[in-house]
């Protein structure tokens, strides 16, 4: 089992009153990335390829970064772009592949998404003349509804868009089978693994993923944007650049400009402290094995604990879902709730999250939304305690 007295000593954050959980937002870092941070500014601050030790120490930084992202999502070193974020990257990459569409081509995306792969494809769509359609989510517990999802790819589909799980509820939907579906009329499989990626191993080879998109703030990093493109179909597609930037490796070609290698250096921090987790020798998988198991116990005593006049929206069961919890509470709205938590020191979210879809299909977007409170692995059975009690005491 985690030690997780002992891994939260290595966080600056958590030895504060705070308990966190606007997880789902953003996690905080351990030391470690902090000082890889500094230590990029400190050691190797220059730009790439030159032929002095500073600019040689950001080149070597670069490459264990690529080695250590590719590990982390399961792709191919030379299929990782780094960039400012998750959504400036989808962005790019979604301009570059409807170039090579044709007008009335489809694109599929769902309504379990958070709007940074959906927004992107509507902006496409009106540019190239492409239709996009949206999977229905099953209303009961917020799951995506794959059937129709099926139903909605055809011969003229081209992109099939969807979430490895949920930021707004948690649900995790079977990414293997959309990516079959997608992969049976030549469509491509793009995945946001934003908010998966702190509590799953990803695996996107495996899985059959084209694209997978990640943001190293959600798990324990700095602000960053990952992309593990297929490297075919990196080196194919077109990519607005310069013209004395490299073509290869074909993930470089997302990369504009100078990138934010202090960043980049924290991300490599970041992996290399989940590798730590699993004690080196099992790396990645022994980790996440580890984190899952910690945040299934958190997420049942959690569900098992909800009070009365707490209205829970998805999954209640620990079951096919992250620790993840939208909610609201009977009288009260959702960011008077916030309010009320942060005097007590207990961090949360209300509003969206920029999950659009989700909380339209709640009806609750003309009410301010919902709470938001997520778990990590760095969170505690005494703080999810401390959350249900803080429930309890504000319900009706």
């Amino acid at each position: 089992m985690l030690d997780v007295p002992a891994l939260r000593s290595l966080f600056p954050a958590l030895a504060s009153d705070a308990a966190f959980f606007d997880g789902p937002g953003g996690s905080q870092v351990p030391q470690s990335v902090i000082d890889a941070i500094a230590g990029c500014l400190r050691d190797a601050n220059a730009n790439l390829g030159g032929a002095f030790a500073t600019s040689r120490a950001a080149d070597e930084l670069m490459e264990r970064a690529r080695l250590a992202a590719a590990d982390f999502t399961g792709g191919a070193p030379e299929g990782i772009a780094f960039g400012a974020n998750m959504t400036t990257l989808n962005f790019q990459l979604a301009h570059a592949v409807a170039r090579t569409m044709s007008p009335g081509d489809e694109i599929v995306v769902t309504a379990l998404d958070h709007d940074a792969n959906v927004s992107p494809w509507l902006v496409v769509a009106g540019d190239h003349d492409l239709v996009v359609r949206t999977a229905p989510l099953r209303v009961e517990d917020m799951t995506l509804d794959i059937d129709a999802l099926e139903e909605l790819i055809g011969e003229r589909t081209r992109v099939v868009a969807f979430t490895l799980a949920s930021n707004a509820v948690g649900s995790i939907p079977d990414a293997g089978r959309i990516a079959a579906a997608a992969h049976a009329v030549g469509a491509l499989a793009w995945a946001d693994a934003v908010h998966m990626a702190p509590h799953r191993r990803l695996r996107a080879r495996e899985v059959g993923l084209d694209v997978l998109l990640c943001s190293p703030y959600k798990f324990f990093g700095p602000h960053l944007g990952i992309a593990a493109i297929r490297p075919d179909l990196a080196a194919s597609l077109p990519a607005d650049r310069v013209r004395p930037s490299a073509e290869d490796p074909p993930g470089h070609r997302f990369e504009t400009g100078t990138q934010s290698h202090e960043a980049i250096a924290g991300a490599l921090a970041a992996v290399e402290y989940l590798r730590e987790l699993g004690d080196g020798d099992g790396g990645l998988d022994a980790a996440f094995a580890l984190i899952e198991e910690h945040e299934t116990s958190l997420t049942a005593r959690f569900l098992s604990g909800l009070p009365d006049g707490v209205e829970l929206y998805g999954i209640r069961t620990p079951e096919g879902r992250t620790p993840t919890f939208c909610f609201n509470i009977e009288g009260r709205g959702p960011r008077q709730v916030a309010e009320l938590l942060a005097e007590r020191d207990i961090y949360v979210w209300d509003g969206d999250y920029y999950a659009l879809e989700p909380i339209r299909a709640l009806g609750l977007a003309e009410t301010g939304g919902a709470v938001r409170a997520g778990f990590l692995h760095y969170t505690t059975d005494e703080e999810v305690d401390r959350l249900l009690e803080a429930l309890t005491d504000l319900a009706p």
